[in-house]
């Protein structure tokens, strides 16, 4: 393996490395820009291209999820003044809202619970993403890489926070995780052919339900766990399994 960095400009490498691009395999972590140049030429990248697109944007991924027929708590994207004023027609207080592109680690993440913070949320995200409330506790990640669920655990939400993102205060518990979990985790990451993700999943009244796909997942879950995660990966990459 050689390591040659992200270029903004593909004539930025030396012509030397321009042909070692042409000529590999596949190429690893190319950047969301070259990873859709890459699959137009017919090159192999890891992650994929498909992966890359859904990267940060809950608009794309819910309509996937949607399309696929995969468990989704119910979730709707309104546009415009019009369309925002008809939220509390479609959704019961409290309910879930949050920045549709760009946020990660549990960030710009709102819960709804009165026509104020509804107002302040519309003002300050466009479009709006809606999404019910399903009361729960904890939720599960499962990261899934090249095809199989590598690592999966528990994330709790700690004190009156609904959050469960570690990032946001939340907590590892390293308990089992339910088979029913791991298996929707992966059909979710093999239908929307995603090759490297954190599935986030919740389990509610029996059923569970895919929250959204992580594709800058963190690596606390496998360092709580003792899994060195670069040597998972180089182990992955020298096996050819991603």
């Amino acid at each position: 393996m050689r390591t040659l960095g992200v270029r903004p400009n593909f004539s930025d490498y030396p012509r030397q490395e321009q042909e070692l691009i042409r000529r590999t395999a596949k190429v690893y972590y190319p950047s969301s820009f070259y990873a859709e140049l890459f699959d137009s030429i017919g090159k192999n990248t890891f992650p994929n291209c498909h992966t890359y697109k859904c990267a940060q944007d809950k608009i794309k991924q819910t309509a996937l999820f949607n399309m696929a027929g995969i468990a989704h708590p119910r979730t709707h994207v309104f546009y415009g003044r019009r369309q925002k004023s008809t939220i509390l027609d479609r959704f019961d207080l409290p309910f879930v809202a949050k920045k549709p592109r760009g946020s990660a680690m549990g960030r710009d993440v709102f819960l709804i619970r009165n026509k104020e913070e509804l107002a302040s949320y519309c003002q300050n995200n466009w479009p709006a993403y809606i999404q019910e409330y399903l009361p729960v506790k904890r939720d599960i990640r499962a990261v899934v890489i090249g095809g199989k669920v590598r690592h999966a655990y528990w994330r709790v939400a700690v004190g009156q926070d609904f959050r469960t993102n570690i990032s946001a205060g939340g907590r590892i518990d390293l308990s089992p995780v339910p088979d029913e979990a791991l298996s929707l985790a992966l059909r979710a990451a093999q239908l929307c052919k995603w090759d490297d993700v954190g599935v986030d999943i919740i389990e509610y009244d029996g059923a569970f339900y895919i929250l959204e796909g992580n594709m800058k997942y963190g690596r606390q879950g496998f360092r709580a766990a003792g899994i060195d995660y670069l040597e998972l990966m180089t182990t992955l990459i020298r096996n050819g399994e991603i």
